[in-house]
């Protein structure tokens, strides 16, 4: 659920593009056969399964088309309304959904969170009782990047949303409240819940009824557990390697509010246009989902970021507003927001001062969350702000296969040493059962004179803890579906038996949402 790529190796790939390269205007907008080229090409340089791409131009939809398959295993083909999960473009949905309570007189932006959910628990009493539903929604929080994350990465651990909104106040904040700008996923779920207690209805509820139904959205979906799902499914794939896997559609926890969303390029072109319309839809315009009032709310910057300067687009701000990302593009207002889940990936572009809208939906990624949404989208942007063409395919693919190489060099350096180790004898000093206040307990046994990591409440997460040196083990954990094998450190300190231990991964590309730096593991007495 990763969203944005935050702290991707590709946020620093287009950062230096856009510091190095400068612009001529010399291409015109992309047809629809050179679309149909550009996708088929992505399919095989980056070898992924399947893309869908819509694209809405001027209050009308002038592309939505889908390349490559479902499945690797059955090759049905992607079309118009191949469902796909979106990720952390859910994020706009839920604060649309929020945007629509306020209007209905139920909630205000800046009402204290605490007044609606009283069990919420920040990390100090001054932030529980002054945090704000925007706050929720704008990675302001003073958290660190991915806070909590462990919690629903990898699926399967049976934490609920009541243990989200009491374990911030066990987390050590990384910045001062309302100070800095670090990407999280859990105060979205919070948002979620908020939604249901104000509503009376659960969240999927909520969006189906107040967004799907009155933009005819009816091919989306909010959970894997709806019964009218279709067949028409792309299923997620992970390319190691360069071999193409399926893998298990990822499961939500909680609640879908950080990205539990599953649509398709047709039905996303409406959710685009209604934006594009500040708010309103029909065949003439004439019904309002939100006011404008409310879509320049959504649409303003409520946390900045730092802007570089660069000779392409020509940014002058940048910044987080209430689930979309904006700056300015050769002049032009941008909203937009990326999504990422083990095996999908998207990215949606708006440009409402030329009235036009992207997006691109894709069901194959590599462990480290790398999947060319961006090349693609940026690509169809250029030809409509016309700008030269920048090769972003090609340069994009080349930046990430030398970032792989190098972090795949740091984990072969690591596992070369494991394997050359001799095994340690003495074990025993770190068996034991120890405890985070927000992650629960996690289990050291021996197994056949094997040391194992084994966490209580999120099952995946165990393996076979490895000699590296010392008093560090490296572990490949069961769940392989991103990128986060680690490094497990035992202190000791003058006692006999190891008293805590640290967990720090092992690539330079791990998933942020391994977020192992926030667990405080100690020794049960």
């Amino acid at each position: 659920m990763s969203s944005s790529k935050t702290k991707h190796p590709l946020k620093i790939i287009l950062a230096l593009f856009f510091l190095m390269h400068g612009w001529h205007p010399t291409l015109a907008q992309l047809t629809s056969n050179e679309i149909d080229e550009l996708a088929t090409s992505a399919l095989t340089k980056f070898n992924i399964a399947g893309v869908a791409i819509g694209i809405v131009k001027d209050g009308h939809i002038i592309h939505t088309k889908g390349y490559g398959v479902k499945s690797i295993q059955s090759n049905e083909v992607v079309d118009e309304h191949t469902s796909f999960a979106i990720a952390s473009n859910t994020k706009a949905f839920t604060s649309a959904a929020l945007a629509i309570l306020v209007e209905q007189g139920k909630i205000n932006w800046r009402d204290k969170v605490v007044d609606y959910l009283p069990e919420f628990r920040m990390y100090d009493p001054y932030v529980t009782k002054n945090f704000n539903i925007q706050d929720l929604l704008t990675h302001r929080s003073g958290l660190g990047l991915g806070a909590g994350d462990l919690m629903f990465i990898p699926p399967g651990g049976d934490f609920t949303i009541q243990d989200v909104m009491t374990s911030f106040q066990y987390f050590k904040p990384q910045s001062d409240f309302r100070s800095s700008y670090d990407y999280d996923n859990l105060l979205y779920l919070v948002a979620g819940e908020l939604i249901a207690r104000v509503s009376g209805v659960n969240y999927d509820e909520f969006i189906e009824a107040n967004i799907f139904q009155p933009l005819a959205m009816d091919r989306s979906f909010c959970s894997l557990s709806d019964t009218r799902i279709t067949s028409n499914q792309a299923i997620p794939h992970l390319s190691i390697d360069g071999k193409l896997r399926e893998i298990n559609h990822f499961q939500q926890m909680g609640n879908d509010a950080a990205g539990g969303i599953r649509s398709n390029v047709d039905d996303l072109c409406q959710w685009m246009l209604l934006h594009l319309n500040k708010g309103r839809y029909g065949e003439n315009l004439e019904k309002e989902l939100f006011s404008e009032a409310a879509q320049r709310e959504m649409w303003k910057i409520h946390n900045p970021f730092i802007t570089y300067p660069n000779a392409r687009y020509n940014f002058h701000f940048s910044g987080y507003g209430l689930g979309w990302e904006l700056r300015d593009i050769k002049g032009n207002m941008a909203a937009y927001h990326g999504g990422l889940l083990p095996g999908m990936a998207s990215q949606t572009i708006l440009i409402p001062d030329i009235n036009l809208g992207i997006i691109v939906l894709i069901n194959s990624a590599d462990k480290s969350g790398f999947s060319p949404t961006d090349a693609l989208a940026f690509t169809i942007l250029d030809s409509y702000l016309g700008l030269d063409d920048f090769d972003w395919m090609g340069k994009v693919y080349r930046s990430v296969q030398q970032s792989d190489q190098g972090a795949d060099s740091v984990v072969i350096a690591v596992w070369k040493k494991v394997a050359s180790n001799t095994p340690i004898v003495e074990i025993s000093k770190y068996v034991g059962t120890y405890e985070d206040p927000w992650f629960g307990k996690v289990e050291v046994s021996t197994n056949d004179d094997k040391l194992w990591f084994r966490s209580l409440r999120s099952p995946l997460l165990n393996g076979e803890l490895q000699h590296y040196t010392h008093d560090t083990f490296a572990i490949r954990w069961e769940y392989q579906d991103l990128n986060g094998d680690a490094l497990v450190t035992f202190n000791a300190g003058q006692k006999e038996k190891a008293q805590s231990l640290n967990i720090k991964g092992i690539s330079p590309q791990i998933d942020f949402s391994f977020d192992f730096q926030d667990l405080n593991l100690k020794r049960l007495k």
